[in-house]
C-alpha cells in the first residue's frame, strides 16, 4: 500500500521526538496500519541548523512546499503560536490534506473556522497531542466514552504547575525557588506565564469541554486563577488539614448549565489525583454509565507528546473517519454557563490579622453574616505580617465568600491580603 506522506512544520522538542519514534517503530506502524509513514518535508526557521532527518526528507523554510505538494497527505503542525499555524493549517485543508496538530491555543481560541473548513473539504483535523501530552484523552472522549453523558471532569493539565506544587509540598521550597528549579530541569519555559497563571490549563479545558459536552465555553469567559501567589504557609496548613494543593481544570453540569474554571484547589490526600506528582498529568472523568474513569501519564515532553501525534497519524493511515469534534455538528453551540459567582464549593480561607482579643470572634461573625458555616479553624504561629487564621468552610456560594472577605477587609481586620482556595 502507498506510504502515508507527511509534511512536518516545526522540528523542536516534539518534532524531533516524532522523527525518533517514527524511525524506532517503523515496522510496528506497518504491522498495525498496513502502511509506512514517510516524512517528505520539514519546515524550519533556520536551514543552517543540523537536523537528524530520515532518508528522503528535506528541509525547507517555505510553508508552501508543505501545503502545495500534491504528494503530501498530512500536514503535521508542531510550530506553536496562532497566526502562522492558522494560515498554514487553513491552506493545507483547502488543498485537501489532513492535519495533525498539538496547538491547543489555536484550537481553543480560534478552532471553529478550521473545523468547519475541514468538514467542508472532507478531511480530518486531529489534535490528540494538544491536551495532556501522552494521555489519550481526546480519543477516550470521542470514542470510548462517546455513549456516556459526562457529568464532571477534573484534571491536572499542566505539568509545569504540578511540578512546582509537588516540590513546594515534598521539599518545602518556596514558589520562586521551585519555579527556578523547574526552569533548570526544562519543565518550565523562560517565560512561564501561560503555565503558572493557568492559561495553558484553560486552553486545554476549553477543548475538553467541546469533546465531553459538544458545547463551546468561550476561553475569554473562563474563570482562571494561577499558582503564582501560593505561599509555603498554605501548603503546610493544607497538609495539616489532610489536603494537597493542585492546579485543577474543572467542569461539571449543574441544573443544565456548565460550571467550569481553573483554580488552585485543596484535594484530600487520599484521592488519586492528589497523589499525582512531578510533571505528570491526570484526568478524572465521570460518566453516567461508566462511572469514574481515571487517566494518568506524562503530560508533556518529546516522546509522550510524539506518541499522541503518532496515534493521530495512524488513524489517518487506517483511513478511520475523522469525526473531528466527536459530534455531528462541527461548530458547537455556546454552553449555558453558570455564573462564577453562583458556583458552590467548600473553601480554604487564610487571613493575616493583628494579635488582638476578639479578632477570631469578629471574623467568624462576618462569615456567619453571609451564611457561611465554618467546618474547622486553626490559629497558629505568627510572622511579620501578623497572625494567620485559617478557616475550612462547609459548602458556600462564591459570592458569599467574596462578600464575607470584603466585609472583613472593610472592618480593618487584615494585615495582609487574604488567600482563598476551593476545596474538592
Amino acid at each position: 500500500m502507498k506510504p502515508l506522506v507527511i509534511g512536518m512544520a516545526g522540528c523542536g522538542t516534539v518534532g524531533s521526538g516524532l522523527l525518533r519514534v517514527l524511525e524506532e517503530n517503523r515496522q510496528w506502524i506497518v504491522e498495525r496500519t498496513g502502511r509506512a509513514v514517510q516524512v517528505k518535508h520539514v519546515l524550519v526557521r533556520d536551514l543552517s541548523k543540523p537536523r537528524d532527518l530520515p532518508d528522503g526528507a528535506s528541509l525547507t523554510d517555505d510553508p508552501a512546499v508543505l501545503t502545495d505538494d500534491p504528494e503530501v497527505d498530512v500536514l503535521v503542525e508542531l510550530m506553536g503560536g496562532i497566526e502562522k499555524p492558522r494560515e498554514l493549517i487553513r491552506r493545507a485543508i483547502e488543498n485537501g490534506k489532513h492535519v495533525v496538530t498539538a496547538n491547543k491555543a489555536l484550537l481553543a481560541e480560534d478552532g471553529f473556522g478550521l473545523f468547519r473548513l475541514a468538514e467542508e473539504k472532507g478531511v480530518g483535523l486531529y489534535y490528540e497531542a494538544s491536551v495532556a501530552g501522552g494521555i489519550p484523552i481526546v480519543q477516550t472522549l470521542k470514542e470510548s466514552l462517546a455513549g456516556n453523558r459526562i457529568t464532571s471532569l477534573v484534571g491536572i493539565l499542566n505539568g509545569t504547575a504540578n511540578h512546582i506544587l509537588s516540590e513546594m509540598t515534598s521539599a518545602g521550597l518556596d514558589f520562586e525557588t521551585a519555579l527556578a528549579q523547574a526552569q533548570e530541569l526544562g519543565y518550565a519555559e523562560a517565560d512561564p506565564t501561560l503555565d503558572i497563571d493557568g492559561h495553558d490549563t484553560a486552553h486545554k479545558l476549553v477543548l475538553l469541554i467541546r469533546l465531553a459536552y459538544g458545547l463551546e465555553y468561550p476561553y475569554a469567559e473562563m474563570p482562571v486563577q494561577g499558582i503564582r501567589g501560593i505561599d509555603r504557609m498554605d501548603i503546610e496548613f493544607a497538609r495539616e488539614f489532610g489536603f494537597r494543593i493542585k492546579l485543577l481544570g474543572q467542569v461539571r453540569e449543574v441544573d443544565g448549565r456548565l460550571e467550569a474554571g481553573v483554580f488552585p484547589t485543596l484535594v484530600r490526600h487520599t484521592y488519586l489525583i492528589a497523589r499525582v506528582g512531578g510533571a505528570y498529568n491526570a484526568i478524572r472523568i465521570e460518566g453516567n454509565a461508566v462511572g469514574p474513569v481515571f487517566l494518568h501519564g506524562q503530560g508533556a515532553g518529546s516522546l509522550p507528546t510524539a506518541s499522541s501525534v503518532l496515534a493521530d497519524l495512524m488513524a489517518v493511515a487506517r483511513a478511520t473517519p475523522p469525526h473531528n469534534t466527536g459530534f455531528q455538528r462541527q461548530v458547537p453551540p455556546k454552553a449555558s454557563i453558570l455564573p462564577p459567582d453562583d458556583a458552590v464549593s467548600a473553601y480554604y480561607v487564610r487571613v493575616m490579622v493583628p494579635d488582638h482579643p476578639g479578632v477570631l470572634r469578629d471574623l467568624a461573625g462576618a462569615m456567619a453574616d453571609h451564611g457561611i458555616s465554618i467546618a474547622q479553624a486553626i490559629q497558629k504561629g505568627q510572622d511579620k505580617r501578623g497572625v494567620p487564621l485559617v478557616f475550612m468552610t462547609h459548602e458556600a456560594g462564591a459570592r458569599a465568600i467574596s462578600d464575607a472577605i470584603e466585609q472583613i477587609r472593610q472592618a480593618g481586620l487584615l494585615t495582609a491580603d487574604p488567600v482563598c482556595y476551593r476545596v474538592l
